[in-house]
């Protein structure tokens, strides 16, 4: 077991403030650079390794697939690894990794050119490490190590690093697409690579920390009293397996659901500039679209996250599909102005949802005893579903000459999994205000 005095370099303890916060700033930094392994990081890319390798749009997105795929094989261990040693030393890790991996990808061409061929297979290296390490580890712990340090308080903190995490996400193809003209698709890549791998990867091992108990502190930043048995820290008391939560139909809806978002999302967006080109509208307007997105994005997700301490996740649940449906809907629509903004409104607010449920639903339904564990295993579907999106959207692409037939497929899978979390009872462990 890896392990780090939690007193090392200093005591949070001694902080005249509750560490929990200086956790939170960690956690969203966290997610924001896990960018680089996530598809709207990896996918302002695409073009320029089409260009620079020589290969067809179908092929980078099956070495996209193949890889992330790949990835997501090994992230219920890698969960696991979280539960045996915390996610000051899993953050620190991945971070290390994800940059080393971004800094191979922007040589791919180079070795590419030395071995005499090779660049699909060097191409499904590089997204494997990049899907692993960022999207898959590396987004997890940031997003578990926050759940121990608040409890009746964490659907509103989740929510508010959310609002930071949506506004990232959405802004970054902007950014990166900002920072390839100024310094090349390469440089973009080292850029990226030394702020994750060098920067981040020593701030996350000096200021994180895995619970507030190891320092001698509450959840919540509370003060425990004489005889008081009803504090936070034992809000908690019941905790479930990963075999148990494999055998529960309630875990394979929320992980369907939740995947659902990232295979027709991540699609979306690896592709962005051909279905808003199908669809008679420019390569700014793709890149545009973002925007808009991430203002509704971030208002939902102020909203449910205001709401969801005192409610159940079911109505959430329910309302997100309902959204991602009504999105779906507006891209069969593209060409019109009407569908644009049916499309940013319901994948917007869609998403907002998506970050609350996901921040919540794990530890709610099985306790945070396992978590890095049943997470992960949420993580590994939620990466694989990832991956056949762009694919199956390229795929439907050359077959179909259009994205309308693999469009309407997305919206059956979304009707059945509506139609689902709406019959099926689910219960919370978690003995919140709600």
């Amino acid at each position: 077991m890896l392990k780090l005095s939690p007193t090392w370099p200093f005591n949070p303890a001694k902080v005249p403030f509750f560490y929990g916060w200086i956790i939170w700033i960690f956690s969203t930094l966290g997610y924001l650079f896990s960018i680089p392994g996530q598809t709207m990081g990896m996918a302002v890319f695409t073009d320029a390794f089409i260009d620079t390798l020589g290969m067809s749009r179908t092929e980078l997105s099956m070495a996209y697939l193949f890889g992330t795929v790949g990835s997501s094989l090994f992230l219920t261990r890698a969960g696991k690894l979280y539960d045996i040693h915390g996610g000051r030393i899993m953050i620190t890790l991945s971070s290390l990794v994800l940059g080393l991996m971004v800094l191979f990808l922007s040589f791919v061409d180079v070795m590419a050119d030395l071995l005499g061929g090779g660049a699909f297979v060097l191409m499904l290296i590089g997204y494997f490490g990049v899907r692993f390490s960022g999207q898959g580890v590396l987004t997890s712990c940031s997003r578990n190590v926050l759940l121990h340090w608040f409890v009746k308080r964490r659907g509103l903190v989740t929510g508010i690093r959310g609002i930071f995490v949506s506004f990232g996400f959405s802004i970054a193809p902007l950014l990166i697409a900002w920072l390839m003209l100024s310094v090349g698709w390469r440089g973009a890549l080292w850029s990226m690579a030394a702020l994750v791998g060098i920067g981040f990867c020593i701030l996350a091992l000096v200021f994180i920390r895995d619970k507030p108990e190891s320092i001698g502190l509450l959840p919540d930043g509370e003060q425990p009293l004489p005889g008081d048995k009803a504090s936070s820290i034992a809000v908690e008391h019941k905790n479930k397996s990963l075999a148990q939560a494999r055998r529960d139909p309630v875990f394979w809806i929320y992980s369907a659901s939740l995947g659902m978002h990232a295979l027709f999302g991540t699609a979306l967006t690896f592709h962005v500039v051909s279905i808003f080109e199908e669809a008679g509208r420019s390569k700014t307007e793709a890149f545009g679209y973002f925007l808009p997105s991430a203002v509704f994005s971030t208002v939902m997700n102020l909203f449910a996250s205001w709401l969801i301490d005192q409610h159940r996740l079911k109505p959430f649940l329910i309302s997100m599909l309902v959204l991602f449906l009504l999105g779906a809907y507006g891209l069969l629509n593209l060409d019109t102005a009407w569908g644009f903004w049916l499309l940013a409104a319901g994948f917007g607010a869609g998403g907002g949802l998506w970050g609350v449920i996901s921040n919540l639903a794990y530890i709610r339904l099985y306790g945070p005893l396992n978590l890095g564990a049943i997470s992960g295993l949420n993580t590994s579907l939620t990466v694989f579903l990832s991956a056949v999106g762009p694919a199956a959207f390229s795929l439907a692409l050359d077959f179909s000459g259009d994205y309308q037939l693999v469009i309407k497929v997305c919206i059956a899978a979304l009707v059945l999994l509506l139609l689902t979390a709406m019959l099926v009872k689910q219960d919370e462990l978690a003995e919140s205000a709600y």
